[in-house]
């Protein structure tokens, strides 16, 4: 046992990496080992001969055991300081340039939009962007035959022959999310709601996807008059000016009444779109009171309570603030055209700060 005490000490002391180490292991103390072999000749020993022997064979599979352990920490410790002496880095020297990214202009008007609707107490509610039917169109007043339920307008969801569950579509507004937050809390509520839609459509000032953002107030007293100060003041606050002025033209929705359509009065001198002055009007969002079947359809009593909702594409009021020409160019995925109209990572959109730095 002295013997093959010492021959495996010295052996686990030359060995030079992890894998010889795992084989020397497996020749000493493995099933097959030679230490296993010798305790297994305990069996065949008289009861004087295995108590002599035993304790003798244990304390040298411990011995064994414990110098292997103790040789791999080691390896691994030799491991470690080569390797970080391989990967050593003077943090003295200067810098590699590197570009800092940009922020897509849909999300920083997101932001800016957020940042006005919140100073004016509206909460942000958000949906699921793969809604029923119901949510989308009857819920909001919108009749069957309404053309806007074509699949010339609407990209419905695949149904197998024989499915007999409603109707899904990609929402084309953000309206069932006003649908969903007032079923879930009521009112009084304050909330608008951003998001993407889809419609199929597609040309310079349409595409397939876009973003919208929707506003709703329901309290016991509101009018259209709460509705133009709102729209006034988020005007006058996204497009950084000291005076707007809006237009109202009746219109129809089915899921607001009265309805209007809100012009901006502008001018486009030298082609540059300036707010607030001129002779000009440009369509920026539809507006009105909510309609008394939607409240209903929200568990909401129309009897005690109303309230307006307006809506508005956040592209396109991006591309008359930032002087965006294509739609289509906000979503071809070009680095460069964001490097040119992106914004600034940390350039957070704040009303005291400002929104557009």
């Amino acid at each position: 046992m002295d013997d093959l005490r010492q021959k495996y000490l010295d052996l686990i002391a030359g060995v030079a990496d992890e894998a010889a180490l795992e084989d020397l292991r497996v020749a000493a103390v493995g099933k097959k080992g030679e230490i296993s072999l010798q305790m297994r000749e305990l069996g065949r020993m008289t009861p004087e001969e295995r108590q002599e022997a035993g304790p003798r064979l244990n304390a040298l599979k411990d011995e064994i055991n414990a110098a292997l352990a103790a040789k791999k920490a080691g390896l691994a410790d030799a491991a470690l300081d080569e390797r970080l002496r391989a990967e050593w880095l003077d943090v003295t020297l200067p810098a590699r340039t590197r570009r800092q990214g940009t922020i897509h202009p849909v999300s920083q008007v997101t932001e800016e939009l957020t940042a006005i609707f919140a100073d004016m107490g509206f909460a942000v509610a958000e949906g699921p962007q793969v809604e029923s039917d119901w949510f989308n169109f009857d819920a909001l007043n919108i009749p069957a035959e309404h053309p806007t339920r074509t699949e010339m307008d609407t990209f419905y969801m695949h149904r197998d022959a024989g499915d007999d569950r409603p109707p899904h579509v990609l929402r084309t507004h953000t309206s069932p999310v006003q649908i969903r937050a007032m079923q879930a809390n009521g009112a009084p509520i304050r909330v608008i709601a951003p998001g993407r839609v889809y419609r199929a459509d597609y040309d310079q000032t349409h595409t397939p996807m876009f973003h919208q953002v929707e506003g709703l107030a329901i309290d016991r007293d509101l009018s259209m008059a709460n509705l133009k100060w709102v729209l006034e003041e988020f005007c006058r606050a996204y497009f950084e000016v000291d005076h707007v002025e809006l237009r109202f033209r009746a219109s129809h929705f089915p899921f607001t009444e009265p309805s209007a359509e809100v012009d901006l009065r502008c001018s486009w001198e030298g082609g540059q779109l300036k707010v607030g002055e001129g002779d000009d009007w440009m369509e920026i969002l539809g507006s009105g009171m909510v309609h008394p079947k939607v409240l209903q359809a929200a568990g909401i009593d129309p009897d005690q309570w109303q309230g307006f909702a307006f809506g508005m594409g956040i592209d396109r009021i991006a591309m008359l603030k930032y002087g965006i020409p294509d739609l289509r160019a906000f979503f071809e995925s070009d680095l460069r055209w964001l490097r040119h109209y992106g914004f600034a990572a940390l350039d957070q959109p704040t009303l005291h700060g400002g929104l557009s730095r």
